[in-house]
């Protein structure tokens, strides 16, 4: 699997804890990969009636967007256990209408985290239901839970955490063997 892998981040916050490890995933992409984020704030809410007429200009670049990607990492946050609405309103938008989903046999990781030391666990499992229901074969190891994320950057959103980094550049490679499968 040559080419670029996209990354979804389930949180709008600007300085989001997600945010800064997509930029260090997108920092130390794999030998001959490279990392792209995609944006997901400027979608509509996803609305059935959509499917029927004209859909919001942001759904059609999304969708191309994610069509050109080999694979997908999603770095969600969780939410009262779950995945942020933000992500879950990206997942149906690309998704939708029926039968033309963008999602279809993309390999997907999922990394979690959160400031408490549940690392996220509600929202990874949550998206991973997801994920299967959408055919996005997923990696199933090394699952990704990053706990206590507050102490994991500087003040200017590097990560700090040596450990922690070469655990993502492994977690990294693991996952193009795995999409390469």
């Amino acid at each position: 699997m040559a080419g670029t892998i996209g990354v979804i981040i389930g949180s709008l916050r600007k300085e989001s804890f997600s945010r800064k490890i997509a930029n260090f995933l997108v920092e130390n992409p794999p030998v001959g990969h490279t990392l792209e984020i995609i944006e997901i704030g400027d979608l509509n809410m996803y609305n059935q009636d959509f499917d029927e007429q004209e859909a919001p200009d942001s759904y059609g670049p999304f969708r191309e967007k994610v069509k050109s990607m080999k694979a997908i990492i999603f770095v969600t946050p969780e939410y009262n256990r779950s995945v942020p609405g933000v992500l879950k309103n990206a997942i149906d938008v690309g998704s939708r209408p029926y039968g033309e989903s963008v999602w279809d046999g993309k390999p997907a990781l999922v990394v979690s985290n959160s400031i408490s030391g549940l690392s996220g666990f509600g929202a990874n499992h949550h998206l991973r239901q997801s994920l299967v229901f959408l055919n996005m074969p997923t990696m199933p190891q090394p699952e990704v839970y990053l706990p206590s994320v507050q102490d994991f950057f500087d003040g200017n959103g590097k990560l700090t955490k040596s450990d922690t980094g070469d655990f993502l550049k492994d977690v990294l490679k693991s996952f193009v063997a795995f999409a390469n499968r």
